[in-house]
């Protein structure tokens, strides 16, 4: 069955993942860039019998796709962008395939900046991307050719994070990136307890394991290792350009990238969100 890690982009959801990869698939939570394999993104063609022609096709496959997963793994984790969300009657997942999920919500605020760069827009297309309703993303600035089983349906940034963590579907461990730079280690065992639990084992928590994963995942680290170009899950920009994913992390801080009347718009647009996150 499926464990999600679930987020909106630019979110931490590839920090988490890392985490979770040296803690499980190393002997001693020393981390490389290879091991984001054992968790991998989904929908990727990978997972898919049927070739997928328009963006707009894959919600036919979802339930198949999922069911053949299940079928080849007894648990497995599996990164997504995608909003728990309905369309057309299909579901993106049910109870028979997922386990449970983490979801990793970040403020607002931050995440416009961490868009700005990667999909190398100014702060109003940011916004207006985080804020549109109808939004799915597939990146056609890849290496290889445009995959639409890459699709993604975001909805938008607050519509998002609602679909995940009202949801009483699933067994679910709701994170906010803030506690992962503030607290990493509480956060960090608390994700490996509630795995742990929903995955029905009875391991007792390898606390050197542990803190070497967290050591081995601090976001530092994987700028470095980006810096030595072994990172693959890089996109380019429009002049072919590798675009940084790990640029900022801890550092970005509103306050001092917004000006005062972009700060104040989207505020003003994720106000609720904002009070009901405690992001004040």
């Amino acid at each position: 069955m499926i464990i999600w890690i679930a987020s909106y982009p630019k979110s931490g959801n590839t920090w988490v993942r890392s985490f979770l990869s040296s803690y499980y698939y190393t002997n001693n939570g020393e981390f490389n860039f290879e091991l984001l394999k054992n968790i991998p993104q989904y929908p990727t063609s990978k997972f898919f019998k049927t070739k997928i022609e328009r963006p707009v096709d894959i919600i036919n496959q979802w339930s198949q796709s999922q069911e053949e997963i299940c079928k080849r793994y007894k648990i497995i984790f599996l990164k997504t962008h995608n909003a728990l969300i309905t369309i057309n009657n299909k579901h993106f997942t049910l109870p028979r395939f997922t386990k449970g999920f983490i979801y990793i919500v970040r403020d607002p605020r931050n995440v416009v900046t961490s868009l700005k760069n990667h999909y190398s827009l100014n702060y109003d297309e940011a916004l207006d991307f985080m804020n549109n309703q109808k939004k799915y993303i597939f990146d056609n600035r890849k290496k290889f050719k445009i995959d639409y089983s890459t699709t993604h349906f975001l909805t938008s940034w607050s519509s998002h994070y609602k679909s995940w963590i009202n949801t009483n579907l699933f067994p679910k461990y709701i994170l906010k990136y803030e506690d992962l730079i503030k607290k990493p280690a509480k956060i960090f065992r608390e994700l490996i307890e509630f795995t742990n639990k929903i995955s029905n084992l009875e391991n007792d928590i390898n606390q050197i394991k542990l803190n070497k994963s967290i050591e081995s995942t601090n976001f530092a680290k994987l700028q470095s290792l980006e810096n030595e170009n072994l990172f693959n899950e890089y996109i380019l920009d429009k002049n072919k350009k590798k675009i940084k994913f790990f640029l900022l992390g801890p550092k970005n801080n509103w306050k001092s990238k917004l000006t005062d009347k972009f700060g104040k718009k989207i505020n003003s647009v994720f106000t609720k969100d904002i009070n009901k996150l405690d992001y004040n």
